[in-house]
């Protein structure tokens, strides 16, 4: 794996990269060395966000975690992918190294569950602006809004950040 370390309003130390690269070792045995990591650390109002965004082939897992410390925001951070991919392990088997998922014995696996589909929503889907997917997504009271570009005629989803502001999900082909 490629392990990119940035930082934002905030230095990283040695001590820190030494520990994120020894706690993504734990992740290395899914993954082939094209696989690349992007760790990205903010410091802010003395809390530090840990943001692990790992990219390979055509699969992306990312977990973000804010904490007083980075080293515990890193700690959640690989559980989370570890325990994502495990979670996942029937559908990303096709996808990642051969042998991933030999797992040793002292290694506990938490049972696999099944996804249930509760409900199908259809509804037509207009071409509108990206302002007007925003002001019809605030009207409908939801976190996302899907709809037709109509600059350019693709499937477009607005949703609301976290963090606050809007974010608008653009498909390439």
């Amino acid at each position: 794996m490629k392990i990119t370390i940035t930082g934002r309003k905030t230095s990283i130390r040695d001590s820190f990269k030494e520990r994120v690269e020894k706690k993504l070792g734990k992740l290395d045995r899914f993954f082939d060395e094209d696989a690349r990591v992007v760790v990205t650390v903010t410091s802010e109002q003395g809390r530090e966000t840990v943001e692990v965004a790992i990219t390979a082939d055509s699969m992306f897992c990312r977990a973000e975690k804010t904490a007083p410390d980075r080293a515990e925001a890193l700690d959640y951070c690989v559980d989370a992918l570890f325990r994502q991919i495990v979670r996942n392990k029937n559908k990303l088997t096709r996808r990642v190294r051969a042998g991933a998922f030999e797992i040793p014995i002292e290694e506990e696996i938490p049972p696999e569950e099944e996804y249930e589909l509760v409900r199908v929503k259809r509804f037509p889907v207009k071409p509108m602006d990206v302002q007007e997917a925003i002001l019809q997504m605030n009207m409908t009271g939801h976190n996302f809004y899907v709809f037709r570009n109509s600059e350019t005629e693709e499937i477009n989803v607005v949703y609301r950040r976290t963090g606050g502001g809007y974010g608008l999900i653009d498909p390439q082909n």
